[in-house]
């Protein structure tokens, strides 16, 4: 055997490696758990290189020093911290008036209500950092509402999953968060890097929604004036209250970064969304009430991470401390409303204990997962090493014609078709690790490694909606009403699939965009 793997200048301990990673692409494609995957293929080519002599097993000891070390990263803190602010803000009922107040404020444009799910989708996706989350809560609460206003099936289920698999792109992302972890790079740097190129994405897909819908307006009829109105008014005083509320709250989050700012912030906040209520009636108060304190929430978490007030995982535990403040805002806003005529909502704690214990529960089963993953695929990336697998790629990536832009082309072509089939938690676990070393070889610096991480992160947004094995697709069709075909849900992703590669050729013809935002944001 060592005279053939001779003709094709290879070892036993390369060939082993390469054959190690084929067999465990050969189980997970079958439908197989990816972290067993991981695991069972490291510890059988384990035994196997004992058996051949091209591995030796005393260098397994340094497994459990790895473990710790990755356990003791305070970067994965942040994980469970920020699934667990979003679970807490779907739990409660705030998305569900976020999307409720932005879908009748917009609603009077042809194509608003789908531009307004694209915009909630883009807060959502922020505060909560989990694509599955966020595509199954806009699926459940606006695609019935669309599909009962006479929209396109196809133009609302592609805006429902692009929008959600923003997850994967703005901070505080788990995506970015694992990025940052796997590749060495700094948290902060990826989240500032992240956020101008996620917002042009949800940009281009507001333009192209509204821009559909004006030249065929019945793909996106405009909603009718009487599902556009809310009973009640509320007094001057009500509206003063909630004023001062959102204007003190704008303050406390704009005072992480400077106390005249805040005190100026806080009283525009005040005099404007006061001025805003007098002069209308119970929709604009509702519309305040749901938009600005998501955004106050998402605006604390940022400001405290760019602003070095806080780490990645501290800020994740002042999100926590935010939404649970806001839950009892959101309950103190509804009893006010109701008091002065509203009849659209119920004033109810709505994080009662069986809601607490499903947002834990759904924390934790993300939590399990990611460190499980990490284990198993810390064992892998150790064998693949020891056997010299990585050195290969790494000489294989680096030998590609063109330096690193023939290095970027065929890692996001790969990281593509990957992410047709595996969740960004595997992807992110199995390329990275040989990504780095040719990175490294081929001189890359720390903004080029974070723009290729942000272009990583694009791509995945876009396997992600790619037919017919994207995930968001699935997200979608489990909660999808009767009237939407799972073919619809899948021709509605294309054009979307057609922004996202607009947005990947951009970013990786003009890196600038990306190093643009992370001077704003990072400095």
């Amino acid at each position: 055997m060592s005279e053939l793997l001779a003709i094709f200048g290879m070892d036993t301990g390369v060939f082993l490696a390469l054959t190690m990673f084929v067999v465990f692409m050969g189980m997970i494609l079958t439908g197989y758990n990816v972290a067993f995957s991981f695991a069972a293929t490291a510890l059988a080519f384990a035994f196997i290189g004992d058996l051949t002599g091209a591995f030796n097993t005393a260098t397994l000891n340094t497994l459990p020093g790895r473990w710790f070390g990755n356990i003791s990263d305070p970067v994965l803190l942040a994980v469970p911290l920020f699934v667990l602010m979003g679970a807490i803000l779907e739990r409660s009922g705030m998305a569900e008036r976020l999307l409720n107040a932005v879908g009748m404020l917009m609603g009077a444009l042809r194509g608003g209500v789908a531009a307004a799910v694209v915009l909630v989708g883009t807060l959502l996706a922020a505060a909560t950092g989990v694509v599955a989350a966020t595509v199954i809560v806009m699926g459940l609460l606006s695609l019935p509402a669309m599909v009962r206003l006479g929209y396109d099936n196809k133009l609302s289920t592609g805006a429902i999953t692009a929008s959600g698999t923003l997850a994967q792109l703005l901070p505080p992302s788990i995506v970015l968060i694992l990025l940052a972890q796997q590749m060495g790079v700094g948290i902060l740097g990826l989240f500032a890097g992240a956020l101008l190129p996620g917002l042009m994405l949800s940009g281009l897909y507001v333009a192209y929604v509204l821009a559909v819908s004006w030249w065929k307006p019945d793909m996106g009829p405009a909603m009718p004036l009487e599902e556009r109105k809310l009973e009640g008014n509320p007094s001057v005083q009500t509206k003063l209250l909630i004023a001062a509320l959102l204007g003190f709250m704008v303050g406390c989050v704009m005072l992480l970064a400077n106390l005249r700012v805040a005190l100026i912030a806080a009283v525009l906040v005040l005099i404007v969304s006061f001025a805003i209520m007098f002069f209308t009636r119970m929709l604009a108060c509702e519309v305040l009430i749901a938009i600005v304190p998501i955004v106050v929430l998402i605006l604390g978490v940022l400001v405290s991470i760019f602003q070095g007030i806080a780490t990645p995982s501290e800020s994740g535990a002042v999100g926590v401390f935010g939404a649970l403040a806001l839950t009892g805002l959101n309950w103190l806003f509804d009893r006010l409303l109701v008091r002065d005529g509203a009849t659209h909502i119920t004033p109810q704690w709505r994080l009662n204990r069986a809601a607490a214990v499903q947002a834990g529960k759904s924390t934790a089963s993300v939590v399990v997962l990611v460190m499980t993953l990490l284990f198993s695929s810390t064992f892998f990336s150790a064998m693949f090493f020891q056997l010299g697998g990585s050195d290969q790629t790494s000489e294989w990536l680096t030998s590609i014609g063109g330096g690193k832009v023939g290095f970027v082309l065929v890692a996001m072509v790969a990281v593509f078709l990957l992410g047709i089939n595996l969740e960004f938690l595997e992807i992110t676990f199995i390329v990275v690790p040989i990504f780095v070393p040719a990175m490294e070889v081929l001189g890359f610096t720390q903004d080029e490694k974070i723009w290729f991480a942000v272009m990583m992160a694009v791509n995945l947004n876009m396997a992600f909606i790619s037919p017919p094995v994207g995930f968001s697709l699935f997200y979608l069709q489990s909660v999808a009403p009767p009237e939407v075909r799972t073919a619809d849900i899948h021709k509605g992703a294309i054009p979307f699939m057609g922004l996202q590669s607009i947005a990947l050729v951009i970013l990786g013809v003009f890196p600038g965009i990306v190093n643009t935002s992370l001077e704003l944001f990072g400095s």
